[in-house]
């Protein structure tokens, strides 16, 4: 069934996920699954790089936060912290450091994720507990992955709320700057930004097409190597898609060899393990 045909001709659930999941693949996956609406907000989750500046209700920040705070977390060790920040002149130097990117200008709200190990650091000194685990890799990791999951957790939260949102990976350009802007101890990091805000509707955003799940599930065992007749695929519907959008056509496949072609590509990041030396973190 080709994606053009994938329109909700009812309001039936069956509908609703012919169309989710063509929009997400762009072409028909068939699964005989009863559809419902957490499953629609994931499905048709996109990025949202257009705000409008009208202000978000009351009670948004802590509710966002209750949500990442739902989540899992190992150990019960919860060991990150959120910054929210609606200062625009704080808003526009958290742009500048982030590449300049203008919807971190633009969007009424920034909620900006933190490892935060400092916590547990304080915690030990209070109860006389050496915190020595804290400078190993693996705390680090397991820091990452919790501070991750809460954010994604918010973004679920906010987008079945009618909001919008995008990831700020440029907050890590240069996570030294970052630290100092936000007041960051030692032992804390700025993992991702998060802007958040209402969709601007003259600016829809659109669903990107994921890799085939060819590419990306194996059963019981991993397959070495990607399937090429799989990436050719997407390389084709992703070039659709931008297409449509009115971007440059480039293949997915040259475009990701060549964000990890070298350091000079990381863009400044491939300093990161020195960074967060400086910033208290041992990485044992």
């Amino acid at each position: 069934m080709a994606v053009s045909a994938l329109r909700p001709a009812s309001s039936g659930d069956d509908a609703r996920r012919d169309f989710r999941l063509g929009e997400r693949y762009r072409s028909a996956l068939d699964l005989p699954v009863a559809w419902n609406d957490t499953l629609d907000v994931l499905i048709g989750h996109r990025s949202v790089r257009a705000f409008l500046s009208d202000p978000l209700p009351e009670g948004t920040v802590e509710l966002l936060v209750a949500a990442g705070q739902s989540a899992a977390s190992s150990s019960n060790l919860q060991p990150w912290s959120v910054v929210a920040v609606e200062d625009p002149e704080r808003r526009a130097r958290l742009a500048a450091l982030a590449g300049n990117q203008k919807h971190v200008e633009q969007a009424p709200l920034v909620l900006l994720w933190l490892v935060d190990l400092h916590r547990l650091e304080s915690l030990g000194r209070q109860v006389g507990t050496p915190t020595e685990g804290l400078d190993y890799l693996e705390t680090l990791l397991l820091g990452t992955v919790d501070t991750a999951i809460a954010a994604q957790n918010a973004v679920v939260a906010l987008e079945s709320l009618g909001l919008g949102a995008v990831y700020i990976g440029g907050i890590r350009n240069k996570p030294a700057e970052v630290a100092q802007e936000l007041g960051l101890p030692s032992h804390v990091f700025a993992l991702v930004g998060l802007a958040v805000g209402y969709p601007d509707p003259n600016a829809p955003a659109s669903v990107k097409p994921r890799l085939p799940q060819e590419a990306v599930l194996f059963r019981e065992t991993y397959a070495p190597g990607p399937d090429a007749a799989a990436v050719r695929d997407y390389d084709r519907r992703l070039r659709s898609f931008q297409r449509e959008q009115g971007l440059t056509e480039r293949d997915w496949s040259e475009q990701a060899t060549h964000r990890v072609r070298g350091a000079e590509a990381l863009s400044g990041r491939h300093l990161m393990r020195d960074v967060l030396n400086g910033l208290g973190f041992g990485l044992k």
